[in-house]
């Protein structure tokens, strides 16, 4: 068994997504890679998985609601794991992402029993890329 895609995706919009994309040298929406970075305009996936944050600190640096910082595992449509680095003073996850990035998905994927014989590709939290 394998991952099939890696999901990034934000509330913004397409063209952010396509530019972030671009300077990552990843796939857009499903061209080219297995990562895809994909805006969610609206925030209406962001919605419907309960993940939008409603603290008013970052609404009131960002001026636009936030998504959480998460990770899921999904298989076929359940939610398997999902991760979400926030806390009482910290609702982004800011000082604490850990729980969110791929080693802990790694491990999550381990202790269900799945094999990840594929390379792993992860978002350092200052949008670089490494490769595992």
């Amino acid at each position: 068994m394998g991952i099939d895609e890696i999901i990034i995706y934000c509330i913004n919009d397409g063209a952010v997504m396509n530019a972030w994309a671009d300077d990552q040298k990843v796939g857009r929406d499903g061209e080219g890679s297995m990562l895809n970075f994909v805006a969610d305009t609206h925030g209406h996936l962001t919605d419907a998985l309960d993940m939008r944050m409603n603290h008013p600190g970052p609404l009131g640096i960002f001026a636009q609601n936030r998504c959480k910082r998460f990770s899921a595992y999904v298989d076929d449509g359940v939610v398997k794991v999902l991760n979400v680095a926030e806390g009482f003073n910290d609702p982004a996850g800011d000082d604490n992402p850990t729980v969110s990035l791929a080693e802990k998905m790694l491990s999550d994927l381990s202790a269900l029993g799945k094999e990840h014989d594929v390379s792993i590709v992860i978002l350092t939290p200052h949008g670089s890329l490494r490769y595992a």
